[in-house]
C-alpha cells in the first residue's frame, strides 16, 4: 500500500501532542509544587483557553456552547479529574496500563457513532500497544485499588467519547477556535472543583511559574490545537493509538533526565509499543488523499 505523503504528515503532526503529553510528569514532578493537581490542571487549561479566545475573538453560537462544554468536560475536566484520582490511588505503571485500553475502546464507539467498521488489525494493534505499555511501566510489585482502576477506566471512556464526538460533531469554525472554545469550558467546568478540593496555592517560585506556563501554553494549547486537527483529518482510532506514544516519552525522559534504569522488559515494551502504533496506522490509512472533515463556514460572529 502506498503511503498518502499528506496523510503521513498528518499523523506526524498529531503524534506530536501525545509525545509531548509525556514530558507532563517530568515537569509537574520537577517544577510544580506537590498536592494540587486539579489547580494545576484549572491553571493548565483556563488561561490558555482565555489566551486563545482574545486571539480569535469568536464565542460559541447556537449549539455549540453546549457542544463545547460537553466536549470540555470530556477531554478536559472530568478526563483530567479521573486521570489524577487514578494516578494518586494506583502506581504510575498500573494507571498508565489502564488508560492504554482507550484505543480499543475509540474503535467501539467509533464503530457506534461513526460507522467506522472494526478492523481486526487496528483491534490487534490496540491489544498490541497495551501489552506494551504494560511492559514499559509496569513493576512486578503494582498494586490494584478498585477505585483507581475505576477512576482509570473512567477517565479512558471520557477521552474515547470526547475523541469520537469531537470527528462527529465537525465543528464549523477553525481548529485554533475549536480548541479555545473547549480549553476554556474544560478550565471554567474545573475551577468550583478545585476550589472545593484543594487548599489554595502557595506562593508560587519562579520555577513554578515556568513549569505552568509550560504545561498551559505548549502542553495543552499547542498540543490540543494539534491534536484537534488531527482527529478531523485521521481515523479516531488511529489517532488514539498515538497515545501509547505519551507513556515512551516519559520513560525516556525519566532515562535521560533523572537517570532512571531501563529493564530489558522496558526495551522490549518500546517495540511493542511503535509496533501497535504503526499496525494501527496501515489499519486505517485510507487508499485515496483524504480531506478534513468540515462544516460550511457560518459568517464570523466576534465575541
Amino acid at each position: 500500500m502506498k503511503t498518502n505523503p499528506r496523510y503521513l504528515t498528518d499523523v506526524l503532526m498529531t503524534a506530536l501532542a501525545p509525545a509531548i503529553w509525556g514530558s507532563t510528569y517530568i515537569v509537574t514532578t520537577s517544577f510544580l509544587p506537590a498536592g494540587y493537581p486539579l489547580t494545576v490542571a484549572t491553571l493548565r487549561a483556563l488561561p490558555a483557553g482565555l489566551l486563545l479566545l482574545l486571539l480569535v475573538r469568536t464565542l460559541p453560537f447556537g449549539i455549540w456552547w453546549g457542544r463545547a462544554f460537553i466536549l470540555g468536560a470530556l477531554n478536559f475536566s472530568f478526563f483530567w479529574a479521573m486521570l489524577f484520582v487514578s494516578a494518586y490511588r494506583l502506581p504510575g505503571g498500573v494507571a498508565a496500563t489502564v488508560g492504554a485500553v482507550q484505543p480499543l475502546i475509540v474503535i467501539a464507539l467509533s464503530r457506534l457513532f461513526l460507522g467506522k467498521p472494526v478492523r481486526p488489525l487496528a483491534v490487534l494493534a490496540g491489544l498490541a500497544g497495551m501489552a506494551g505499555v504494560g511492559l514499559l511501566v509496569l513493576t512486578p510489585k503494582a498494586a490494584l485499588d478498585p477505585i483507581g482502576i475505576a477512576a482509570g477506566l473512567a477517565g479512558a471512556v471520557s477521552m474515547a467519547f470526547g475523541t469520537v464526538l469531537t470527528r462527529r460533531w465537525a465543528p464549523p469554525v477553525s481548529n485554533l477556535t475549536f480548541t479555545a472554545w473547549q480549553l476554556t469550558a474544560g478550565g471554567i467546568l474545573l475551577v468550583p472543583i478545585a476550589l472545593f478540593l484543594e487548599p489554595a496555592l502557595p506562593a508560587l517560585s519562579a520555577a513554578n511559574i515556568a513549569g505552568i506556563a509550560y504545561l498551559g501554553l505548549i502542553g495543552a494549547a499547542f498540543t490540543y490545537l494539534l491534536w484537534f486537527r488531527g482527529l478531523s483529518r485521521i481515523e479516531p482510532s488511529a489517532a488514539a493509538s498515538l497515545g501509547f506514544l505519551s507513556p515512551v516519552v516519559a520513560t525516556l525522559l525519566g532515562w535521560l533526565a533523572l537517570g532512571q534504569s531501563l529493564a530489558p522488559a522496558q526495551v522490549a515494551g518500546f517495540a511493542m509499543v511503535l509496533a501497535g502504533v504503526w499496525l494501527s496506522q496501515r489499519a486505517t490509512m485510507p487508499v485515496r488523499p483524504i480531506h478534513p472533515v468540515a462544516s460550511p463556514q457560518p459568517a464570523n460572529r466576534p465575541a
